[in-house]
């Protein structure tokens, strides 16, 4: 069977498999929203029409001054005297009376003379996630028409926190989940295909470095470094790869003294050859069952250095973050129910996902 045919039978049996065809579809649904994050929450808008311009202030810098206001600092467009200039064309009685000539704008009048007015298109939310909304009642506020999952202790708007915070989760176990699957296969075939003392002696460093505790590693590192997205994935990576050594060790060690493996030594085909394009290919089905773990454990590592306070920082969109709110705001329960929610659609999604592709790749398995 060649290499297209028997990809064509791993999708086949994937697609057969409607638990994780529905839940890939779903999740690469909200993945492919989440990476347009921008477009969906921000508190920039899309576009404005002001005179005869068009702006983009989603994308670019535009001081108050190009709105016709006195400021150079960036324009605050969720001020109404900022949306005021905009509408209005920059009248200088925005100042005083900006809610009256915004109304008399969208009538597409100023004051009693017709006037061609300008525009802005807003995202469907518009607040980023860390935009700190004027509310009316204290923070956290509960769920009503301008905050749809209402707002944290901080008063910024959950949904937009959720948004960032799942695509922040997803890249973080992506990277994560590759890079420490890379090395754990590399060092797991090495070990697996020489034997011997290159295997015994890996194996002795492989279990002093899976005894050294990580969670103190990472409380002295964030002690030393102000912690950022790289630095945690280059500390997860170093205690994830491990996972992975075991089940590929084990699966080369049985496959080496296969009559194929030995006809290609034989041969003389290279040992790289070997290992990657030979034995690897069916070693995949242990391989895969570990990654789950991998990429779930990656994601609920995050969420639990965020809530112990010892992961990213506090501004940035951490579902962990949230999670530590709802634990100190009990009053507000939409914010643990938003949590566990969020973390239970993802968790699920991904795991039937990965329980679809290992079975994809065993041949023994067939969905009707």
């Amino acid at each position: 069977m060649t290499g297209t045919s028997m990809n064509r039978r791993r999708w086949q049996n994937f697609r057969r498999n409607r638990r994780a065809y529905v839940s890939l579809i779903v999740f690469c649904a909200c993945f492919a929203l989440s990476l347009f994050a921008e477009l969906l929450a921000n508190d920039r808008p899309i576009l404005v029409k002001y005179r005869d311009g068009y702006y983009m202030p989603i994308f670019q810098f535009y001081s108050e001054q190009t709105f016709g206001g006195d400021l150079r600092t960036e324009a605050i467009y969720g001020d109404v005297e900022v949306q005021c200039l905009i509408v209005t064309g920059g009248l200088d009685a925005c100042w005083d009376t900006p809610e009256l000539l915004i109304e008399d704008a969208r009538d597409g009048t100023i004051g009693d003379q017709p006037a061609e007015t300008g525009w802005i298109v807003w995202p469907l939310i518009p607040y980023h996630h860390s935009t700190i909304s004027t509310l009316d009642v204290p923070a956290p506020s509960p769920p009503d028409s301008d905050h749809w999952l209402g707002t944290d202790d901080t008063a910024r708007d959950v949904l937009a926190r959720i948004i960032y915070g799942f695509r922040l989760s997803v890249l973080f176990a992506i990277f994560v989940s590759v890079m420490a699957s890379a090395i754990g296969i590399l060092v797991g075939a090495v070990q697996g295909y020489l034997g011997g003392k290159t295997d015994l002696f890996a194996q002795r460093l492989i279990e002093i470095w899976g005894a050294t505790p990580s969670l103190y590693i990472i409380i002295i590192v964030s002690a030393i470094w102000r912690m950022d997205f790289w630095l945690l994935v280059f500390l997860m990576t170093l205690f994830s790869w491990t996972a992975l050594v075991g089940v590929v060790r084990a699966e080369f060690l049985r496959a080496r003294n296969f009559e194929y493996v030995q006809a290609a030594k034989a041969l003389g085909v290279r040992p790289l050859t070997i290992m990657f394009r030979h034995v690897l290919p069916n070693a995949m089905v242990a391989t895969l069952t570990m990654l789950p773990f991998i990429v779930t454990g990656a994601i609920g590592s995050l969420a639990a250095l965020d809530f112990l306070g010892f992961g990213l920082p506090s501004s940035a969109p951490s579902l962990g973050e949230l999670t530590l709110q709802a634990k100190q705001n009990l009053q507000a329960p939409w914010l643990g129910i938003t949590a566990f929610l969020v973390f239970a659609l993802l968790l699920a999604l991904l795991v039937f996902i990965f329980e679809g592709v290992r079975d994809a790749f065993d041949p023994r398995r067939t969905f009707s």
